[in-house]
């Protein structure tokens, strides 16, 4: 068993925000006594109830079918067949080509993330198969029941003070702080989240995420 405190990390692989999220907790868990536990949720289950109200270029990919399914059933099939373990490299190798890269969510993108993450080929049949689905979905919900249906990817969700776990979408950040800068969001991003009653705090995005 670990002392560390573990911290669940929810993520679609293809959601920029989400990747330099994961990046930034990547550097919290070298400056801080943490052990991130990554789990996958979906932006295609989180939007297929209201597609209706998305933009017409983002519905198409939010379809079943569409390209925002293939990475996820890829990555669940992988946790499914090849334990929790294999999650975290999947996914750096997977966000490494679709966004460092300039790859995108490409079936030749992701064939070359599970080489990447030495796992085997075969994984890349289920982009197209619905044979995790339920799993994906279950996965999915254990993390959006934590927060709402009102937010996406990334939901973090730590222990809290009193057992009970805190949890929250973002932080939204980029480029990803290092070092020290990013201790700091992680210990201010606790303090806020930990208060009873507080629920949003945000300011106008002025530019598209900054991969380094």
């Amino acid at each position: 068993m670990s002392d560390k405190t573990p911290v669940d990390f929810w993520f679609d692989p293809l959601c920029p925000w989400a990747w330099m999220t994961s990046r930034w907790v990547l550097e919290v868990e070298k400056v801080r006594d943490i052990e991130v536990r990554w789990h996958v949720m979906s932006l295609g289950v989180l939007n297929e109830d209201k597609l209706d109200q998305l933009p017409e270029e983002y519905r198409e990919h939010m379809l079943p079918g569409g390209r925002s399914w293939a990475p996820v059933r890829v990555v669940i099939a992988a946790q499914q067949l090849h334990g929790d373990e294999v999650l975290g490299k999947l996914y750096t190798a997977l966000g490494t080509r679709f966004h460092n890269q300039g790859e995108g969510p490409t079936r030749e993108a992701i064939a070359g993330a599970l080489a990447d993450a030495g796992l085997p080929a075969d994984l890349i049949d289920y982009a197209d198969s619905d044979t995790y689905d339920t799993e994906l979905r279950a996965s999915h919900k254990e993390g959006i029941d934590k927060v709402g249906q009102e937010v996406g990817t990334p939901v973090i969700a730590v222990p809290g003070a009193d057992g009970e776990q805190v949890a929250f979408f973002g932080p939204v950040v980029t480029p990803a702080p290092k070092g020290e800068e990013a201790a700091k969001l992680w210990d201010g991003t606790l303090m806020v989240a930990s208060i009873p009653g507080f629920y949003e705090i945000k300011r106008t995005r002025t530019q598209g995420p900054i991969f380094d």
